[in-house]
């Protein structure tokens, strides 16, 4: 499989499962454009990784999703040096409280950034992919995109809203272009637990109860909700990613894969 000549916009891929994405397009030779909101140093370091994996170029963006007038900008200035192939929506944020807790601001940032703004890039982007008869919309959902848990409504109501854009996206588009071309599809990737920097104290506060085993420690953090009781890595999700954008990929469309070991199964 070779992506070379296709360029790939991820959003929210300084690191974690973004990045993960990005390196893993750029392993099929794909130019890449990075975004997200992150210091130098972290920019600079995922620049580094994207260009060490093979990309044909790269470019970074740094925005805030929240406003849709400036992701309208971002993308026209996008689009400006060049077409889209691929388009990645991971970005997105987390706040955890009940709902008589949350804070009604949070609320409105979580679902302006895990939802609204997969919306506005697929509006943006969907119509030059179909002009070109191919285009990839990979949209990063979640396990709770399928289940529920206590203190998440913001963040579970938005992947729910992202399960359902995946789905209506990929029925506007699904008679576009060929097999031959590859025609344009829409899906989304669920994961369940991945070994991100994000959730590095979690882990680490299970492994020192397990004095330093740290499969030991991961294990028993999971033991409630993911049987196989291990982690997926960002680059197995960015691994998937890649797949879906290949030409044997032209009917996966509308799907909503869980990436979870097993937690959805139950």
């Amino acid at each position: 499989m070779s992506l070379k000549g296709k360029r790939a916009f991820i959003t929210g891929s300084f690191q974690g499962i973004g990045l993960g994405i990005a390196t893993a397009l750029a392993h099929q030779g794909a130019d890449i454009v990075l975004h997200g909101l992150a210091d130098p140093e972290t920019i600079k370091n995922a620049h580094a990784a994207v260009v060490d994996a093979g990309a044909g170029s790269v470019e970074s963006h740094v925005s805030d999703l929240k406003d849709s007038v400036s992701t309208e900008r971002l993308v026209a200035t996008i689009l400006a040096s060049g077409p889209v192939d691929i388009l990645c929506n991971n970005a997105g944020i987390q706040h955890t409280a009940n709902i008589a807790e949350m804070p009604r601001e949070k609320w409105n940032d979580i679902i302006a950034i895990n939802l609204t703004s997969y919306f506005d890039t697929m509006r943006l982007l969907l119509p030059q992919m179909q002009a070109r008869g191919y285009g990839r919309v990979i949209n990063t959902a979640s396990v709770h995109g399928l289940v529920a848990s206590i203190s998440k409504a913001p963040y579970i109501s938005a992947k729910h809203g992202v399960i359902g854009l995946t789905k209506t996206a990929a029925l506007e588009y699904a008679a576009s272009g060929t097999r031959e071309s590859g025609g344009v599809t829409v899906n989304a990737i669920c994961p369940g637990w991945v070994e991100t920097s994000l959730i590095e104290p979690q882990i680490q506060a299970r492994v020192d109860m397990f004095n330093g085993d740290r499969a030991a420690g991961i294990a028993d953090l999971l033991s409630e909700k993911q049987p196989s009781r291990r982690m997926s890595t960002p680059d197995e999700i960015g691994a998937l990613a890649a797949f879906l954008c290949s030409l044997a990929a032209h009917n996966i469309t509308g799907a909503s894969i869980p990436v979870d070991g097993g937690w959805t199964a139950q």
